[in-house]
């Protein structure tokens, strides 16, 4: 494990991939606890505005991939929506994550897989998402390509992700609660010394929303568009599979 946050392994590679992976493995059992707590319950409201974007209803019956799906709470969202009738692919790399959130649907398939390289063949889905999970890979660009290669052309690719606002005075604020406040209640609920560090020091080093649009329009995508919610502190981006 590394020593303290300013050694976290922002940048990328085998040792970012290590990194998170073991990361992961070690707070799932109070991810989804800490989660509720530390957004305010806001994302739960992140999800439902990022499903507005991900199109399904164009194919109700298709075949969905949650991205880096973790514990299956944006696949569970998804299976809840009125008139889905489709099912679920839940991709992610840690298989604690997985099966701590195997009981949310029976319309999820869990699949322990690693983003950059997808144990499915091209043009496999009709839509997919991903939620506070594009920051973790250890090569932005090399997911973003592997996600398009999955997606049928006209499919939807939705990134839910964390943001810094970009005007004072909600940019301190926030700030000030993401890399001093957040860590602490982090650490004090899952035991875990780094975590809850890595989530500010992840954020940071993160493009900002015009380039990941950029990047994603680079990797295949067309009609990318985002949004911000609160000011800038999370951001919603789509576009379709070229």
């Amino acid at each position: 494990m590394f020593a303290s946050h300013s050694e976290l392994p922002v940048s990328g590679g085998p040792e970012k991939r290590a990194y998170v992976r073991a990361m992961f493995t070690a707070i799932a059992p109070t991810y989804d606890r800490l989660n509720r707590i530390i957004s305010l319950r806001l994302d739960l409201y992140w999800r439902r505005q990022s499903l507005r974007r991900l199109d399904w209803e164009r194919v109700p019956t298709g075949t969905y991939l949650d991205l880096c799906a973790g514990t299956l709470d944006f696949s569970a969202a998804l299976a809840r929506q009125p008139g889905f009738r489709g099912r679920i692919v839940g991709a992610d790399f840690v298989q604690p994550m997985l099966e701590l959130g195997r009981h949310k649907s029976d319309r999820v398939a869990p699949v322990t897989s690693d983003a950059l390289a997808l144990p499915f063949p091209d043009a496999s889905f009709d839509g997919a998402v991903v939620g506070w999970g594009v920051r973790n890979l250890a090569d932005l660009d090399a997911g973003l390509r592997e996600a398009r290669r999955v997606l049928r052309p006209g499919a939807r690719f939705v990134v839910l992700e964390m943001s810094t606002p970009p005007h004072q005075p909600l940019r301190g604020l926030y700030l000030g609660y993401f890399e001093h406040v957040l860590p602490r209640i982090g650490q004090l609920v899952s035991k875990h010394r780094t975590a809850y560090n890595w989530l500010p020091e992840s954020a940071r080093a993160f493009p900002e929303p015009p380039e990941l649009a950029s990047r994603m329009k680079a990797a295949g995508f067309n009609n990318v568009e985002f949004v911000r919610f609160m000011g800038g502190v999370t951001v919603v981006h789509w576009g379709e599979a070229v």
